[in-house]
């Protein structure tokens, strides 16, 4: 399994945008091959930045979505919102104690 998690940025007039965009497409996101899991997060300390959350079944998974008409969308709208670039890590998770 690959935890992916993804940090933007937005210029605080294009946050709106940015949540109805998601909004519009995150059962289509969840519902993508190899997807388990999804959410989204604000920072707490500043309201323009926001983390996605993602689980895949594996990196193969992870790349096909990457190269999806799925993707390539909901990213064309996406990417002319930022105001830093975005930094994303793909991780192995070792431990989960609930």
């Amino acid at each position: 399994m690959i935890v992916r998690i993804v940090k933007m940025g937005f210029h605080e007039n294009s946050v709106d945008a940015f949540l109805k965009n998601f909004e519009a497409n995150k059962f289509q996101i969840r519902g993508f091959n190899g997807c388990n899991f999804l959410e989204l997060y604000r920072d707490k300390h500043n309201p323009t930045v926001f983390f996605t959350y993602s689980y895949w079944d594996s990196e193969e998974d992870l790349q096909c979505y990457r190269k999806s008409d799925l993707f390539k969308a909901v990213w064309a709208k996406t990417k002319p919102l930022f105001n830093i670039k975005p930094e994303a890590w793909s991780l192995d998770k070792l431990e989960s104690l609930e």
